[in-house]
């Protein structure tokens, strides 16, 4: 795997840990894992070397009732990217790899955990009106 690929997954394990992290603040939020990926579920017993094994999450509503899913390129995939798209949207949005490797970029503007944060927030907001 190339070192731009290990920082990729690196990142979506450290924007994982936001989605875990505001569902933990949040009252009535949960941190939901959507699905693994295929190269972890087909792997048997061969060593494992990505650093999580979910390819997608949701913020949701219990009872598992997704607000905002997140889900990150397959390892085979040659272009990175991943994709947050609101439920009850048809609106998505794609980040990209920084160009220092450090996180994720939408355009030219660097994608924070504030930034998570706030588009949470508003996606809560509506799906509760």
């Amino acid at each position: 795997m190339s070192e731009n690929d290990k920082a990729f997954y690196r990142s979506w394990a450290e924007l994982l840990d936001w989605m875990r992290e505001y569902a933990a603040q949040r009252e009535g939020v949960e941190f939901v894992k959507q699905a693994d990926f295929v190269d972890y579920i087909s792997r048997m017993s061969r060593p494992y070397d990505l650093p999580t094994t979910i390819m997608s999450a949701s913020l949701s509503r219990p009872p598992d009732e997704p607000v905002l899913l997140v889900s990150a390129s397959p390892r085979h995939s040659k272009v990175k990217e991943i994709v947050l798209h609101p439920f009850q949207s048809h609106v998505y949005r794609k980040l990209t790899p920084a160009a220092d490797g450090a996180g994720f970029v939408e355009g030219p503007r660097r994608f924070t955990k504030e930034l998570l944060f706030r588009l949470a927030d508003e996606l809560f907001a509506v799906a509760l009106a």
